[in-house]
């Protein structure tokens, strides 16, 4: 779990309200609802394992703060862009970059997304490569769904750097972060394929950013190492979106599902993704 307590607008009003009540006591979620703690309740500070921390003066909707030790700052980065952490009414956060949400939320939790699109590909007792680490979510899902091994890459440190953060994601949680079948490796999957043994792999989930943003991850020449690394009758889940065709002027699954046929794989279009299955 994150060294110290994460905070969100709800959490702070929850204790600003029973500090108001005069309750000497409240029970808040400090983990972004993984579970619930108890913390005692004073006029400047509250108290939480056995240590005290201010009331922010101010916390803004849409965001997470964490203890940096002297003051509760945002998780959020900005290098080549900003890389923020986002609450959600769900519990599991998304994360935006340049203010572009990442992960579904409207209508489902980010992880129970997750979940079905893991399951696209079977992941039991499978190695599994997951090119675009992100939060971790499809590593979590697999690794609960009894994968063998699942190896992660991520290209963004600062993305690397909000997961840590993250209660929900697999490097905060010790029961599923074993370095047997768990890794993570800060790398762009683009450099990193090649060098991987082919039919290595049973199955691949591929969740890349738009394609505006990293169209090098709905090349030809991408899809044809992923059909190399993997090995016969693999599963392949490819998140795309479901983008207007009427305002995008594309149809970006039919599109990943042409070069995917064309490196091999039997295809068809899933909800918002793209599903395949080497044909040998």
């Amino acid at each position: 779990m994150p060294a110290g307590p994460l905070l969100t607008l709800a959490v702070h009003e929850a204790l600003l309200a029973a500090r108001e009540a005069g309750h000497a006591e409240a029970e808040v979620s400090l983990d972004l609802g993984r579970t619930q703690s108890r913390v005692g309740i004073g006029a400047a500070h509250w108290r939480w394992a056995g240590a005290d921390y201010p009331y922010p003066e101010r916390c803004r909707e849409r965001t997470v703060y964490h203890w940096s030790g002297a003051a509760f700052e945002a998780v959020q980065r900005y290098g080549s862009a900003l890389i923020k952490l986002v609450p959600t009414d769900w519990g599991p956060p998304t994360f935006e970059i340049d203010g572009i949400k990442m992960l579904p939320t409207a209508r489902v939790s980010p992880l129970a997304d997750a979940q079905t699109k893991v399951g696209y590909v079977q992941p039991r007792g499978k190695r599994i490569l997951d090119t675009c680490g992100g939060l971790g979510y499809f590593a979590v899902c697999a690794l609960q769904a009894g994968a063998a091994e699942i190896r992660s890459f991520e290209k963004n440190a600062d993305v690397i750097w909000v997961r840590g953060l993250n209660p929900w994601s697999p490097e905060t949680q010790p029961e599923l972060a074993d370095a047997a079948r768990y890794s993570l490796t800060h790398a762009d999957v683009t450099q990193a394929l090649p060098a991987l043994p082919s039919a290595s792999v049973d199955a691949v989930l591929h969740d890349p950013p738009r394609f505006g943003i990293a169209g090098e991850l709905y090349s030809q020449a991408f899809y044809d190492q992923l059909a190399r690394v993997l090995k016969p009758h693999g599963r392949l889940f490819h998140y795309t979106g479901t983008p207007n065709k009427l305002t995008s002027r594309r149809d970006v699954p039919q599109e990943v599902s042409a070069r995917l046929q064309k490196a091999g794989f039997r295809t068809r279009i899933e909800g918002d993704g793209v599903v395949g299955e080497k044909a040998r």
